[in-house]
């Protein structure tokens, strides 16, 4: 019976051992880890930009028609609406570039003016409707001609225009390498300064990049000048700008 007993001890001992090996083993390599000396970076951001004429232009136009009652305000505002809608598809906007953006029924109120000191209430005098409807156009040559014949039929709102790029990559791309560039231009300048080399990249992220519209004062700038009562516009160039940041490996 002590023979059973001293060895069912000895085979717990033994396992109890073998697992406390087992455990120590993880804190002995995380404990090897943290004794080996970390390795120098050093971490630079990067900007670089591109510059590309736009060849699309995003335009909010507006129509507010007020009246008596609502359904007359929303009588002539569809009336003039259809209307411009109908010129710009004939002026050769498609129906994937046009949407409405925005509509509106306001009450009108006129506000009294009181002799005795008293507040009086106000005075329901009508009705405003405004429909908003954004369009793309992707030909630039027939823009001022566009938002010239928009206001003759009626657009009395808005008039907000975005100058962008249908495909913008290849700006963009152009401008990442830039960043990328700029960013090892800056390691290189700050190791060399600090006397130190410049060791491998270790990684590299994007954080974001933006487009600008840019006013362009040189002759390739394509102004569309009024003719026939269009309306004269500039359309300058967009500026793509990428920010990278890089992570360098430092040398001896």
């Amino acid at each position: 019976m002590a023979h059973g007993i001293l060895g069912r001890r000895t085979g717990a001992g033994l396992v109890a051992l073998s697992l406390a090996l087992a455990a120590a083993l993880p804190l002995a390599a995380k404990a090897e880890d943290s004794a080996k000396p970390r390795e120098a970076t050093i971490v630079v951001t990067g900007e670089g930009s591109a510059e590309v004429a736009p060849d699309m232009a995003l335009i909010d136009l507006g129509v507010v028609k007020d009246a008596k009652t609502a359904r007359e305000a929303l009588d002539a505002n569809n009336k003039a609406m259809a209307d411009m809608l109908a010129a710009l598809k004939e002026a050769g906007i498609a129906e994937r570039d046009l949407q409405t953006s925005g509509f509106m029924i306001n009450p009108q109120y006129q506000y009294p003016q009181s002799s005795n000191g008293e507040n009086p209430p106000p005075v329901l005098t009508g009705f405003q409707v405004t429909n908003t409807v954004t369009l793309r156009v992707r030909d630039l040559s027939k823009l001022g001609e566009i938002m010239d014949k928009a206001v003759t039929l009626g657009a009395n709102q808005g008039g907000g225009i975005r100058f962008t790029n249908d495909k913008p990559e290849t700006a963009v791309s152009a401008a990442r390498k830039k960043a990328v560039e700029n960013a090892m231009a800056k390691a290189k300048e700050l190791t060399d300064a600090a006397g130190v080399g410049l060791g491998r990249v270790l990684e590299i992220s994007e954080t974001s990049y933006r487009a600008e519209p840019m006013p362009m004062m040189r002759a390739m700038a394509k102004d569309y000048a009024a003719e026939g009562g269009a309306v004269p516009l500039a359309t300058g160039e967009n500026s793509y700008s990428v920010v990278v940041n890089v992570t360098f490996a430092l040398g001896k």
